[in-house]
């Protein structure tokens, strides 16, 4: 054992770890005791025998180095250093709490100290890690990322996807298994065919050990070796701490999994009870300086709760804060220089992703084929050779993985553009997608936003069948957190993503599939766009044609056929889905009297209802007419040509839309 590896067992930092586990424990306890009074509601998982692992690790971690949690993670937030006084407050629900009252007991969160948050999703953290690890490697620094998880986590398709991604590029995490015997209320050999989890590292080539996570001195020895071998090497490492937990999964579980017998049989081998028995035994410590502990650790317990019941509670009009960052001044319209040139949808794309890396050193892209390929829809064709490896990263086939980490590269102050090939394989990463980009803000109360930007092709009309032609803009458009473009113009396509890549907040762009070779005329100064805002692309008086992407050019065409016939359309270009422009929506309708919605995605529960319910709240009393919807028939896409365009809005079915709105 070096220098290095060795803990300083002096007498101070003996007292330092006992005291560190004591401190988790009654802290914990009086959780639990406050939460039978209810002061304490929701999920209570408690780390009651697991206390030497945050105790033997998180110290060895510098102040710059970041640490991923689980639900289980009281303990790593105190020994992180985070305030009792605002994690006992969190738990409370209290505005003053290190979440500010938004996260609760298992999202607890401190900027301060690079506490990246529990996570209530089993696993749900790992790409995040992934993530925050690859933003240090980009940055140069010497960081290290630290993650725990229990066993179950191993199940995950995130866990396995992320330590590929970690071993394939490297990336600076200490994965940390904290192995309690229990999945809920599974014993591991109940789920596991390998039940040797370090195994399934070393699996994928990562440096991997076992240490015996009751013994405090073991787990920072381990620590030690570890992150100094992650932090020299920039690799990751893989520790598996063999512990167990005493008390329930949570406070509702009754554990009729276990028998009591087997809990009492493990308490003598206890974290606690081991080491300061050990210590008493060798003459390292007295009863008199144990009892100074508890009686330090009893008082900061006490303060820490008077604080939390005398916090206050946010106010209801506060309910929106944190949903969203600041929001950025739109950018002001270019004038036109009066100078055009062709350009396709596609080309608009390529030349955005450009611009943005010339500009912003932060930027890179990553996806599926994004680098040598040069993308399925060959956007990013060449981009590999011109920016290098590094900024145009080909990522494996594991969306939720990549995706996960592109959320963390952006937490940690970089700007991603993440690919997914197409909108239906972004439903493998809508885990990360609605559990982490959509709320970290939220639940840390604004301390952490995820400017990330994420890509994907949407649509039908190439004949790819049911599972590649989905329209899927609508569903996304529901989660607050998120912001959602659907550009359907080649200036769209390219001035959107200047502006998304500068905001706060995660912006998902749909590009549909038909417009990639569609060309027109922009401007040769073009900038950036606004991504929160309408636009009425053709004015009329006679019928309002609300749509957006790739039924815009459809819309268009539909107003020029309805114009021959004497009817003149408005079409109004949503362009953001997520906010909805109401403003320009009700302003056109007042004028025209009538509105058709035309949408891609099916009808029911589809983005061309919530439009139609707005129109409704905001503008019924312009109406001389029933709204009309233009929506995909109910059924999966089909592969024939004849029966796929029958499925979806064409230019013959919008102009019959709007004569039945209008009573022709």
């Amino acid at each position: 054992m070096s220098v290095i590896d060795k803990p300083r067992l002096d007498h101070a930092h003996m007292l330092s770890l006992l005291e560190s586990m004591i401190r988790i424990r009654r802290f914990e306890d009086k959780c639990a005791e406050l939460y039978t009074q209810q002061k304490i509601r929701g999920f209570l998982h408690l780390y009651d025998g697991e206390e030497a692992i945050a105790t033997g690790i998180i110290p060895v971690l510098k102040p710059e180095d970041r640490i991923v949690a689980t639900y289980r993670e009281h303990g790593h937030a105190l020994v992180r250093g985070v305030p009792m006084t605002t994690v006992m407050a969190e738990m409370f629900g209290k505005a003053e709490g290190c979440s500010g009252g938004r996260g609760g007991s298992m999202h607890l969160f401190d900027r301060a100290t690079k506490f990246y948050g529990g996570n209530a999703i089993v696993g749900g953290g790992l790409p995040l890690a992934g993530g925050l690890a690859l933003a240090d490697r980009m940055q140069g620094t010497s960081n290290v990322t630290a993650c725990f998880f229990g066993e179950g986590a191993v199940a995950e398709g995130e866990f396995h996807e992320t330590l590929n991604l970690a071993r394939l590029w490297n990336l600076p995490v200490l994965f940390v298994c904290e192995n309690n015997g229990y999945a809920m209320g599974s014993a591991l050999a109940r789920t596991e065919a390998e039940t040797d989890i370090h195994a399934k590292a070393a699996a994928y080539g990562i440096e991997a050990e076992v240490v015996d996570g009751m013994d405090v001195v073991a787990v920072e020895a381990a620590a030690r070796r570890a992150i100094a071998r992650s932090r020299e090497t920039g690799a990751p490492v893989f520790l598996e701490c063999r512990t167990y937990r005493f008390r329930a999964h949570s406070m509702f579980d009754a554990q009729l999994y276990r028998q009591k017998e087997e809990i009492e049989a493990w308490r003598p081998k206890g974290p606690i009870v081991r080491f300061q028995t050990w210590l008493q035994a060798n003459h390292l410590i007295d009863e008199a300086e144990i009892g100074q502990i508890e009686q330090r650790v009893d008082a900061e317990i006490a303060e820490a709760v008077t604080f939390a019941e005398n916090g206050t509670w946010e106010p209801v009009a506060d309910l929106e804060t944190h949903v969203l960052g600041e929001q950025p001044v739109p950018p002001a319209p270019v004038a036109p220089s009066g100078e055009t040139v062709a350009m396709t949808y596609r080309e608009a794309v390529r030349q955005a992703i450009m611009d943005a890396m010339i500009r912003d050193e932060r930027v890179f892209l990553m996806g599926e084929d994004v680098g040598a390929y040069g993308g399925c829809y060959a956007v990013s064709k060449g981009l590999m050779a011109e920016f290098g490896e590094d900024r145009i990263r080909d990522t494996p086939l594991s969306e939720s993985g990549f995706t996960g980490a592109g959320i963390g590269a952006a937490a940690a102050g970089m700007r991603p553009i993440v690919e997914l090939m197409t909108v239906n394989f972004s439903l493998l990463a809508l885990d990360q997608i609605l559990n982490t980009a959509a709320t970290m803000r939220h639940m840390s109360g604004g301390q952490f936003g995820v400017p990330l930007v994420i890509r994907m092709a949407t649509g039908a009309g190439k004949q790819l069948a049911a599972q590649h032609s989905h329209s899927l803009e609508g569903w996304y458009a529901h989660i607050p957190g998120l912001k959602v473009l659907a550009p359907g113009t080649v200036e769209d396509a390219r001035g959107m993503l200047w502006t998304a890549l500068e905001d706060p907040d995660p912006v998902l762009i749909f590009e549909n599939v038909m417009l990639y070779n569609r060309e027109e005329q922009i401007g040769t100064n073009a900038g950036p766009v606004d991504i929160s805002s309408a636009r009425v692309r053709r004015k009329g008086d006679a019928i309002s044609i609300i749509t957006y992407g790739g039924s815009l050019h459809k819309a268009m065409e539909a107003a020029d056929r309805l114009a021959g016939e004497g009817i003149e359309a408005e079409v109004v270009d949503l362009r953001s889905l997520r906010p909805l422009d109401d403003a320009t929506i009700i302003t056109s309708i007042a004028k025209t009297r009538r509105a058709l919605i035309v949408d891609e995605g099916w009808r029911t529960g589809s983005l061309a209802a919530e439009i139609s319910a707005r129109i409704m709240e905001q503008g019924f009393w312009h109406l001389d007419a029933p709204v009309g919807r233009v929506c995909s028939a109910e059924v999966p896409i089909p592969y024939p040509k004849h029966l796929e365009d029958a499925a979806i809005p064409q230019v013959p079915s919008i102009v019959a839309g709007a004569k039945a709105v209008l009573g022709r």
